[in-house]
């Protein structure tokens, strides 16, 4: 994933043809001067092609062929024609097909499921099902279990992505306008018109690369603590969870039952508290809502932009022109969604050990690899932090299962998940820091009032009726 928010390069495209694929893909050199739109040479001394200097079509666009050098010209049409919403998804998930398919850094190439993956995968999700009957009074949440490729994962997520990212992006795109006077934002339509174009590409070209590197390194559809996946479904992505395995002298089927365990005690919880998932994304939202934008530095820079210099433009996009800047809105709102983050992950990191611990051999390990993996910021983090400088760490997750165990021989099963009936019911960011006080401290019972509210909603149409019958009688 690229380490500049907003970057122009386009990334290479897999080889098709053996050695003359990746000479194909390299022509623009690694670490030289920054190469807007990823044209090979363009701005680079010396760029190569008949005329050199005196040729400005060749020193711009440099040894490229006609098929590049056409792809290259779509791609940009498109960045400016682009009119929707705050990002360019269509482009978005085009770049992320593209990542997926050059394959990982160690290079493993995505793969279609085979037969046997699927019903590996089907059996590991059953099983883990079976045994989490016992360690939770949550039912079970997933109704199908499915073994994805990679691009199946970029295909089955991206809506979730767009619910994520569109309010954080439509934030910082309207900071682009803010900065101009009223009066002269009439003026200046087809510039910001543009801008935002070219905003929406820009959000679009860098989330695709980031999903399409993320779908190389997740094992399934909850690995971040979000349910990201289709409602119900419990998903494994094989060939990662077979790199996730490889250094851990682990079986591997104990790995794949380890983390199915983890994905349908997700599913179980996001199927059976209904107020969760809004919860999540209610958080990120309330972290846009907070987002300030340097518009100083953003009035400095537009007023200097030339929008016939790409370079210029991308300059501006490297040094941080859409940065977020810190605000007491924004650490309120990302200490809220990491406390409901360390609560989901410690849930799930409590109930799986406790199912694990009798049945495999090698559930501390498996434990403490993930607890690590999550706790560390995994590639989830780098994602949303590169993006939009949101972090999804569970920084407390060790605290959070702690909890949730003690809760577990203080109260019950029935009583430590019965907490996740009302979300006022939920230990907060204190009680992680006084776990036993939370533990033995006594509870409110938000069924009667539930009840109360009921009761009062299902009279309301009767009192309507009698209210009415008096009107007319009169």
């Amino acid at each position: 994933m690229s380490d500049t928010p907003f970057g122009f390069g386009l990334p290479p495209e897999e080889p098709d043809n053996g050695d003359e694929g990746k000479k194909k893909g390299n022509q623009g050199g690694q670490g030289g001067p920054a190469n807007p739109f990823g044209f090979p040479g363009a701005g680079l001394p010396g760029a190569g092609g008949p005329g050199g200097a005196d040729n400005p079509f060749a020193a711009m666009f440099g040894s490229m062929n006609p098929n590049d050098l056409g792809a290259a010209f779509q791609q940009l049409g498109q960045m400016l024609s682009y009119e929707g919403g705050p990002v360019n998804w269509d482009m978005a998930k085009d770049i992320a097909r593209q990542t997926v398919a050059q394959g990982t850094a160690d290079g493993v190439k995505d793969a279609s499921v085979g037969t046997a993956e699927k019903a590996a995968v089907e059996e590991a999700v059953r099983l883990a099902d079976h045994w989490l009957d016992s360690v939770t009074s949550l039912p079970s949440g997933a109704t199908t279990a499915v073994a994805w490729s990679r691009a199946e994962w970029v295909e089955a997520t991206l809506p979730v992505w767009k619910e994520l990212v569109d309010p954080v992006a439509e934030r910082v795109g309207a900071a682009m306008g803010d900065v101009l006077p009223e009066e002269m934002q009439a003026m200046a339509g087809p510039l910001l018109g543009m801008m935002r174009s070219m905003g929406g590409a820009m959000f679009g070209q860098q989330i695709g690369q980031a999903v399409g590197t993320l779908a190389g390194e997740v094992v399934g559809s909850t690995d971040i603590g979000l349910p990201l996946g289709p409602a119900g479904k419990a998903a494994l992505l094989p060939l990662n969870v077979e790199a996730f395995g490889k250094d851990l002298g682990v079986p591997s089927d104990e790995v794949r039952l380890y983390l199915a365990l983890r994905e349908a005690a997700h599913q179980r919880l996001f199927a059976h508290v209904p107020w969760l998932r809004s919860h999540l994304f209610g958080a990120v939202e309330g972290y846009a809502r907070g987002i300030k934008v340097d518009t100083s530095k953003l009035e400095d820079v537009v007023g200097q932009l030339d929008p016939s210099n790409p370079e210029q433009l991308q300059e501006a996009l490297q040094g941080g022109m859409f940065q977020p800047q810190d605000t007491p809105e924004q650490k309120a709102a990302l200490a809220r969604l990491e406390t409901a983050l360390a609560l989901v992950e410690g849930w799930v990191d409590a109930v799986v050990h406790e199912a694990a611990k009798p049945r495999l051999t090698s559930a501390d390990a498996l434990r403490e690899t993930l607890r690590r993996r999550r706790a560390s910021g995994g590639p989830a983090e780098q994602t949303f932090a590169t993006l939009i400088g949101l972090e999804l760490r569970p920084r407390r997750l060790r605290d959070a299962s702690r909890l949730w165990a003690s809760l577990t021989d203080a109260r019950g099963v029935d009583g430590r998940d019965g907490l996740w009936e009302h979300p006022d019911m939920l230990p907060t960011a204190s009680d992680l820091d006084d776990p036993d006080g939370f533990v033995h401290r006594e509870q409110l019972d938000f069924s009667e009032i539930d009840k109360m509210l009921g009761e009062a909603a299902a009279q309301k149409p009767e009192q309507d009726r009698r209210d009415q019958d008096g009107d007319d009688t009169k």
